[in-house]
């Protein structure tokens, strides 16, 4: 009796956690699925070397909560232009690569200057530059014009976004200001256009890594995946579900979507028992530590039918003040003698750092069915960007 006392309070305690972490049950059954196949998986593991590719990427507001103080904007950006380097050189993948660091910027926060600095570390091949964009109660016809000419100006101004060498189009990757891709807040908050992906999808978006937002309500059912999505310009958050990446397969719909780990993490557990929500976030609340690792490379999200090539991609917002600590200091540090130390031994693993565009590059390239090392193929589809340093 006081078994089945105790099984029904602990079940009623694991209910009242699901439904208080928000849209928890929506995803739920995909990580359960999940978790059930790659155990039988891991039964037949192959004898193959792991390749890693660790894309860190970065919803990087050098305005954030002080949109009129220019001078700590660039307090703010001058830290990383000044440190980011410094730790980063530190670290070598397989390939001899230092880790690159993918810089979202936001459209309505463009400055000449921040931009240029910016430009210049990637010129030096600490990362690259993609677009991130807060909006709201927006129309098609306005996003369409605000991308466009944003495109244009980080390509033309600073040498970033690579250009489609068959179409000549300006191309970028994209993430989503206040999670909200296709409209998808419940409340219609922070976005307002129901057909987002269409518009990205033409005007040059060649893939969205928004998510995983967790707990947040915008999470998509859809997790631990890299897939296209077809938009219902009637509806929101048509990227609910879609069609995976796979390997022999053709690009479907309107826009693919890479996804980071979102997985349940036992060994921080809330009340002693119920296990924390690791949603691949970078913080001081939630810095990395071996579990998180661990659990971003279990989580393996690849391309259907190459279960070699694992994509990890984490994301922080790196110019608020109190998470610079973290992110420029010993815990990242930390974080990337771990990956190479278990991650890169050169037999069982290796670790390739990437940016937005080599990540999604290398996916393609798996999609076309290429086997070899995937250092080959970073620019498989879209050429390196031309940034400029400072002072050229």
């Amino acid at each position: 009796m006081l078994l089945v006392l105790f099984i029904v309070v602990v079940a009623l305690m694991a209910f009242v956690y699901l439904a208080n972490q928000r849209n928890m049950l929506h995803w739920m059954p995909s990580y359960l699925k999940q978790t059930i196949t790659q155990s039988i998986k891991n039964c037949n593991k192959s004898e193959e070397a792991t390749h890693i590719m660790f894309c860190f990427v970065d919803h990087y507001e050098p305005q954030w909560k002080n949109p009129d103080n220019i001078e700590l904007e660039r307090q703010r950006v001058e830290r990383w232009f000044e440190q980011y380097p410094k730790m980063a050189e530190q670290f070598k993948d397989a390939d001899g690569c230092s880790p690159k660091h993918t810089f979202f910027y936001p459209e309505e926060e463009y400055r000449q200057e921040h931009l240029a600095k910016l430009s210049d570390m990637c010129y030096r091949g600490y990362g690259e530059i993609e677009i991130h964009l807060h909006h709201e109660n927006d129309t098609s016809d306005n996003l369409t014009q605000s991308l466009t000419s944003f495109a244009k100006k980080l390509h033309e101004n600073h040498g970033a976004l690579p250009i489609d060498p068959t179409t000549g189009q300006i191309k970028y990757a994209f993430i989503h200001g206040n999670w909200c891709l296709d409209n998808s807040h419940p409340n219609g908050e922070w976005c307002g256009v129901n057909d987002e992906l269409i518009v990205l999808n033409n005007t040059g978006c060649y893939a969205d890594l928004t998510f995983p937002s967790a707990p947040n309500p915008t999470q998509p059912r859809t997790i631990n995946s890299i897939y296209y999505v077809k938009d219902d310009p009637l509806k929101s958050k048509s990227h609910d579900k879609g069609i995976n990446v796979r390997v022999g397969g053709k690009p479907w719909g309107d826009l693919m979507l890479i996804n980071g780990p979102l997985m349940l993490n036992w060994k921080q557990r809330k009340f002693g028992i119920m296990p924390r929500v690791e949603n691949a976030d970078i913080r001081t609340s939630n810095p990395p530590s071996p579990e998180r690792i661990d659990l971003w490379v279990n989580a393996n999200v690849h391309v259907e039918n190459q279960p070699n090539w694992r994509f990890i991609k984490i994301h922080t917002h790196g110019t608020q003040d109190k998470d610079m600590d973290i992110l420029l200091g010993k815990p990242i540090e930390k974080m990337h003698e771990y990956l190479n130390d278990k991650y890169n031994d050169g037999q069982n693993y290796k670790l390739h750092y990437v940016s937005s565009r080599e990540m999604y590059n290398i996916i393609k390239a798996a999609e076309a069915g290429k086997t070899e090392d995937p250092n080959q193929y970073r620019n498989f589809e879209l050429p390196k960007p031309m940034f400029k340093a400072l002072g050229l």
